[in-house]
């Protein structure tokens, strides 16, 4: 995490969370969550927030892919969703917990600033339009971890992939072809399974030319077919 001095990596006023702050709350209510506020940028692999430690900033990420880490009593590593900016990072803590209910690691390098929950909680509480504004951000940012939770569920291995390709594709990356920010391991971690199974459908969507693999690079030739086999997998 690069912090130094309290640098300013961005200018406040280009950001998405001022200008939605600034339609519910005075500006001098903004000026006190921004006196509190640092920027911080995060290299890849880099952890936002750990979980079990106390929760005393949400992080408003302006820029980056992150991914919500939930590790069991048993060592074993799940990661519940895949997000990226812009997003209010930590905000189920803005009604519950004291503590971080997962990790959030970056994924990519990330920016975005520190908000103090105590001050922002005190705000919000006070302001009925700009709690339900937050609360809508928290909403938004688990909305993609239900879904993985009933494609886990309720689906073989074939369609948990084809379901997580087409996610990334709609909603991370915005289109057919990208560069995987994901290790093998991880979309394992993402996909409820083992990487040897991640690995091996891979190549069987690659083989079918459902998909084009060129390492990290993937290719959607065939979204229709996807969709079946989510469907139906």
């Amino acid at each position: 995490m690069d912090q130094i001095n309290h640098q300013r990596y961005y200018d406040c006023d280009d950001c998405l969370f001022k200008t939605i702050s600034c339609q519910y709350i005075q500006k001098e209510e903004f000026e006190k969550l921004r006196s509190k506020s640092v920027q911080l940028r995060y290299k890849k692999g880099e952890v936002i927030l750990k979980q079990g430690a106390k929760s005393t900033h949400f992080l408003f990420l302006r820029k980056g892919i992150i991914k919500f880490n939930y590790e069991d009593e048993n060592g074993k590593n799940l990661i519940l969703s895949i997000n990226k900016a812009p997003a209010l990072i930590g905000g189920a803590n803005l009604v519950n917990a004291e503590f971080n209910l997962f990790s959030v690691c970056a994924i990519e390098e990330c920016e975005g600033c520190t908000i103090d929950v105590a001050l922002l909680t005190r705000i919000a509480l006070g302001n009925t339009l700009y709690l339900f504004k937050m609360l809508q951000f928290i909403t938004d940012i688990f909305r993609s971890s239900i879904f993985n939770f009933i494609s886990l569920a309720h689906k073989q291995v074939n369609g948990r992939i084809a379901d997580i390709l087409i996610f990334l594709s709609q909603n991370i990356y915005l289109s057919n072809s990208f560069v995987l920010s994901l290790s093998r391991q991880e979309f394992a971690e993402f996909a409820g399974c083992s990487k040897e199974n991640v690995i091996h459908t891979l190549r069987k969507f690659h083989n079918e030319g459902l998909i084009t693999l060129e390492g990290k690079k993937i290719v959607l030739n065939d979204t229709e077919r996807l969709l079946k086999i989510s469907k139906h997998g």
